[in-house]
This record gives structure tokens, sequence and C-alpha cells, in this order.
């Protein structure tokens, strides 16, 4: 694929910032037929199901920092949740938006089940044609400079809102969200004590290649070495610990190769001090899965490859207690739920 085609396809795009805030006027109040019609399609999203009546609500935050990088802020924290709970930041693919993947890969079902709550960023059109994250763009992927700035400040402000676990603090996202999430993890280590990628690619990757696009459908050629200077480089004098990795790939995905999930792996492989052999090979739900551990022992890198499944966030709709998410664009029922495999690896369902 080449930067001509399609935008939907795209997890990169052109830039089109604009400074300072945009101002947001309301629109006139909506009919009848109108409010059905919302009401109609939050329904088919999975925003009101029965079991979640009263749930609470996604909820948009405002003055949360300085915000360089120009995003949204949502987040949504169950009913009732006491201080002291995990905190996990979702950050959504190219064309999605904060509500329609936090219901989607079922991470708000997860938070109402075991206690959680959720900031989702949300990209907007001014920073991206695409809706993607800028994971590709130097400016956006340093520390204290733009979007990876702008997630850090929604972090603290969600911890200092909810009286959530600084220590438990995780970061995930779907494509371009998961090239943010590799961001995330590389310039603010000290955040995050683990992250999810889906689909998405490791950091510095475009830099490496010389284009994103390069990066997305051929891969960088960098040694484990190499790929964990960058990450080193993004946090200099940073000595740890560093947040473990989760990743979920595609072997039909043609949008990001699978080759980024295994440079993933080498990058914090070499992060965290271990080699690239595995130390657990199996199979869940019928899935090749693979654990990295450290010298200590630590599972610091775990990887699952998912057979035959294209560009997009694995989802396993339905009531089991192993089952999340709903199915649509980019959200694909496999059988398998990448978000509930992560909050178990995480220690979300026993927090």
């Amino acid at each position: 694929m080449t930067p001509t085609r399609a935008a939907h396809h795209r997890i990169a795009g052109p830039r089109h910032r604009i400074a300072g805030p945009r101002r947001r006027t309301a629109g006139p109040r909506p009919r009848i037929a109108a409010a059905l019609a919302a009401l109609l399609v939050a329904l088919g999203l999975g925003l009101f199901t029965p079991g979640r009546a009263a749930a609470a609500s996604l909820q948009e935050v405002t003055g949360f920092g300085g915000n360089p990088g120009a995003l949204r802020m949502f987040r949504y924290v169950p009913d009732g949740l006491p201080a002291g709970r995990p905190v996990v930041v979702a950050l959504h693919g190219c064309t999605q938006n904060a509500a329609g993947y936090g219901t989607g890969s079922g991470w708000l079902q997860l938070a109402d089940r075991w206690g959680f709550s959720v900031v989702l960023p949300q990209q907007q059109t001014a920073n991206n044609a695409s809706s993607c994250f800028d994971w590709f763009q130097t400016g956006d992927i340093q520390r204290g400079q733009g979007e990876a700035a702008s997630v850090a400040q929604m972090v603290d402000r969600q911890l200092a809102d909810t009286g959530g676990d600084p220590g438990r603090v995780y970061v995930t996202g779907l494509s371009a969200g998961g090239g943010m999430t590799a961001v995330m993890m590389a310039a603010y280590p000290e955040k995050f004590a683990a992250g999810g990628v889906v689909a998405g690619l490791p950091y510095g990757c475009a830099q490496a290649a010389g284009s994103p696009y390069v990066c997305m459908y051929v891969g960088a050629t960098q040694t484990p070495r190499q790929w964990g200077d960058r990450v080193r480089a993004a946090r200099p004098g940073y000595t740890g610990p560093w947040p473990a990795l989760t990743v979920f790939q595609g072997t039909a995905d043609y949008t990001v190769k699978p080759v980024n999930m295994t440079d993933l792996m080498k990058q914090w492989t070499d992060v965290q001090g271990a080699d690239q052999t595995a130390d657990v090979s199996d199979t869940v739900a019928g899935y090749p899965h693979q654990v990295y551990r450290s010298p200590s022992g630590a599972a610091v890198v775990e990887t699952y490859s998912i057979t035959g499944m294209g560009h997009g966030q694995p989802v396993d709709p339905g009531s089991g207690a192993e089952q999340c998410g709903t199915a649509g664009a980019y959200l694909l029922d496999v059988n398998l739920c990448a978000a509930y495999r992560m909050g178990v690896g995480w220690g979300l369902d026993s927090a």
C-alpha cells in the first residue's frame, strides 16, 4: 500500500496541525428522530446494553495540561470505583474514535467487570486527516513534546482525579494507537507497568526505515541492540524498571506486516536484558503464543500470532468469562479477546 491509497486503510497520514485550541460551538437542538437514530447507533455499538443500564458514561475532560499535541481526553470511571484502582490508557486506531474503540475493544466492559478506570485519548483531524495518532512524527514521539506529552498529561490528571494507583497504569492501542503505545512505553517508561501493542510498530520504526510506509509494509533493518538503543535514547539516563510488553498481530495483516511484531520483540527483549529465544511456546485459543523472560525469570515480552487475521483488534463477543468486545471495522471476531488476555496478564482480573 502506498500513500496515495484510500485514507481509511492508513495508519499514517499527512499532518495538518493548526496552532492553538479550536473553538467548539453547540449545534441546534436535535430533533426526536435524530435522537432516536443516535440511540440506535449507540445500541449497535454496544454503548448501551441491558447489563450496563445503570453504568457510568464516557466523559470528556478538558484542561488536563498544556496539551501540546492538541488531543482530546475522554475517560470512563465505573460507578463507585474506589481509590487505589488501576488505570488503562486505550489508544484508538485510524478512522476510529475514543468511544467506539473503548466499547468495541472490550476495555469498558472489563472496567466494569474488574474495577479499573480507562483513559481514552482521541486524535483530531486537524492533527491527522485520517485520525491516526502520529507515531511517526519526531515532534510527537519525544518526551515532553507533542502527542506523547499530551497523553502523559492525561495519565497525571486521571491519577489525580480518581486516586488511581500510579504503580498500576497500563497503555495499549491498535494500529497507529499501537505505534503510540510503544512511544509512551519508551518516552515515559516510569509511568507504565506494562503495554499492549495490537497490530502496531516498534518505537522509532519510521525513523529507522526512513518512512512510515516502509516501516509498515517492509520493516526496518535493525539489530536487537539498535532497536533497544532507540528506546534507551528516548529516556536518557533511565535505568528501569521498563514496562513489560504484550503484542498481538495477525498473520494476514497487509497494512502492518507481521515483521513488526518480530521487531517489537527484538526491541523490548533487548531493553529488558533478555535474549530473543522464547522461554514458552504454546497455543492460546488455538493461536501461537510465546513468552520471553528476563534473566531474573520475569515475563517481559509476550506475543500472540493470530493465524489468518487481517488488520485489526482481536475480539470475542459474548457473555462468557473470557469473552469481550464487539465485532466491527478493524474489530475482528477471532474467538480471542485481546483486551481480556492483556488484562489477565496484567493482573487486572484479580487486582
